[in-house]
């Protein structure tokens, strides 16, 4: 994926979202919806000059579920929240993946393709970077950048197996990767992660977060040149 495609992909969004009860804060609520119907709430993400990943309502085992089909492809959905972590620091989904990405590597740029992941960005004010980060945010606007994202987790499917460490992205380690499932022993079967935020994001960036400002699903493939097939079930965020 190009920087331009990643800045793209990781904008700030819309401040919506709303509480379905006091212990959770609904971002997905897609088996409310009608399979091969619109994905309500979500918004198509295209990003530069890549293929657009397929994004589509299906029934599966019971449920209706998003179902991302990439070929040689980069783009996701996204959601407008506005959640604090220090209410809601878990957040909690299902998703399932047909197989990995032959070539796909978390540390290499040339391999950061991932059949399911998830953002998580925050509003994170880029007057609080570093004198250095703060030049590199002002030469990103003056080219046209405009909403810059400057703290975000990805929560990955990640090809090679064992992989457990959150690592900085292969682009810029204003995102962090974090392993969440890795390597084919699970695909074909749905998994329910779960993992709280507030602690990824105090390992990852050795501070307090800012609260979130969205959250976007994507299955990609457009650096390997591959293809790849996931599934996502709901999301929420809980109080714990």
């Amino acid at each position: 994926m190009t920087t331009r495609r990643f800045l793209l992909l990781a904008l700030p969004f819309l401040l919506v979202g709303f509480t379905a009860s006091q212990s959770d804060f609904i971002v997905a609520a897609f088996t409310g919806m009608q399979a091969g119907g619109e994905i309500n709430g979500w918004e198509p993400l295209t990003l530069g000059d890549a293929g657009e990943t397929t994004y589509t309502l299906i029934e599966d085992g019971g449920d209706v579920v998003v179902k991302a089909e990439a070929n040689d492809s980069a783009s996701g959905l996204i959601r407008r929240v506005e959640a604090d972590l220090n209410d809601f620091p878990v957040m909690s989904w299902r998703w399932k993946v047909d197989g990995m990405i032959p070539g796909g590597d978390v540390r290499r740029k040339g391999g950061d393709d991932y059949p399911a992941r998830i953002y998580v960005t925050f509003d994170y004010d880029p007057s609080d970077l570093s004198f250095g980060d703060r030049l590199k945010y002002r030469a990103l606007r003056a080219l046209g950048y405009d909403d810059i994202p400057v703290r975000a987790l990805n929560y990955i499917w990640a090809n090679k197996d064992s992989e457990t460490q959150i690592v900085p992205n292969a682009y810029t380690d204003w995102v962090q990767m974090v392993p969440v499932e890795s390597g084919a022993a699970k695909a074909g079967v749905w998994q329910t992660a779960q993992r709280n935020v507030l602690e990824d994001y105090r390992a990852a960036f050795g501070e307090e977060p800012p609260k979130i400002n969205g959250i976007a699903i994507m299955t990609d493939a457009d650096n390997t040149g591959k293809s790849a097939t996931a599934y996502f079930g709901d999301i929420r965020l809980l109080a714990e």
